[in-house]
């Protein structure tokens, strides 16, 4: 019962904190310009490649995280006050947002090829510096026998949040018709004012720690 509890309990941790930093919402009008020229049915198969390529990019950061921060010497709490500043930072741009926009070079790159899955939606979009940052910083929590659990429930977290963001992606027409810009912004300055807290926590975590270890 215990195992069971911890476990889903590393799953909402991973969602809740993944979710807003994501936010599929605010890639639904960079979705629908850049496939602009596509049927409904390549639409949705660019969005479904898409969230795939973003869960194996998190799950990869994820798993290699520790081996990653052993390389370049970065501490634990170092890496939580870095992740809660851009977590930070990417919430308060959400909560005071610009537009949404990519390059017009991007953007004619992208209808160029015929593939824009990767880039530019699974990456920068779905799975950029924040959202890697949150992986990293979550799966340094983990301890001990926690490792291997950890993981493994954090990794269906990530799926999760992967499944949501592919279900809004998918509805994207509808959406952006029933939503309007002005609901989007809404939903978009909650998940923001959410992040700063998140980001916020990140660094009291990582000063207490450096703190408890100078006492």
């Amino acid at each position: 019962m215990d195992f069971i509890v911890k476990g889903w309990s590393y799953v909402l941790s991973t969602v809740l904190a993944l979710l807003p930093i994501v936010n599929p919402l605010a890639t639904v009008g960079v979705l629908l310009a850049i496939t602009a020229g596509l049927s409904e049915r390549e639409r949705i198969a660019q969005t479904r490649r898409a969230c795939v390529y973003m869960a194996l990019i998190l799950i990869a950061f994820l798993v290699a995280g520790g081996l990653i921060m052993s390389f370049f010497g970065i501490s634990i709490p170092g890496l939580r006050i870095a992740g809660g500043l851009i977590v930070s930072y990417i919430g308060f741009r959400m909560l005071f947002p610009e537009p949404k926009t990519i390059t017009s070079q991007e953007q004619r790159e992208a209808l160029e090829k015929e593939d824009v899955s990767f880039t530019p939606l699974a990456m920068p979009s779905l799975s950029g510096p924040g959202s890697i940052a949150v992986v990293i910083g979550l799966s340094s929590t983990l301890r001990g026998g926690d490792v291997l659990l950890g993981h493994v429930f954090m990794a269906v977290g990530i799926v999760i949040t992967a499944l949501i963001s592919y279900l809004i992606l998918r509805a994207a027409t509808p959406l952006q018709a029933m939503l309007g810009a002005t609901g989007i912004n809404a939903i978009s300055r909650i998940m923001g004012f959410i992040l700063v807290c998140i980001g916020v926590q990140f660094v009291i975590n990582g000063v207490l720690e450096i703190v408890g270890g100078i006492a």
